[in-house]
């Protein structure tokens, strides 16, 4: 269990200097205000969860314990964001749409509501 949970860290720690990195990289290279650092690093881990997972779930080169330190470590460091879309596409492969869609909402709408409140709660402290 130990190890699991140093690998689960070490994955972590990859993913979000890999994070910090490319977000940077692209932030410096293009520059202005918009935030196009952090959807890039989204729209690609998006990418990479959806192809990693439909490789590995046809084979079995890596196996449940691995899988788990890539996905959970790794993955999500470096976007939880690609994780919320892959559940939303188990939900809507089971013909979930309206549950997708609510995740999305949910997610985004609510936590933006909570960010808001916390900064406003903060700006009080």
């Amino acid at each position: 269990m130990l190890m699991k949970l140093f690998a689960l860290g070490l994955a972590g720690a990859v993913g979000s200097l890999d994070r910090y990195g490319l977000s940077g990289w692209v932030q410096r290279t293009v520059g202005g205000v918009y935030p196009l650092g952090t959807a890039v690093v989204n729209i690609i881990g998006c990418l990479l969860f959806g192809l990693i997972w439909s490789f590995l779930e046809r084979t079995s080169l890596l196996n449940a314990e691995i899988r788990s330190v890539l996905f959970v470590g790794f993955f999500g460091a470096f976007t939880t964001f690609s994780t919320m879309i892959f559940e939303c596409h188990q939900l809507i492969s089971d013909a979930q749409w309206l549950s997708a869609v609510g995740i999305i909402l949910l997610q985004n709408g609510v936590g933006l509501f909570y960010m808001l409140a916390g900064v406003r709660l903060g700006r009080l402290i």
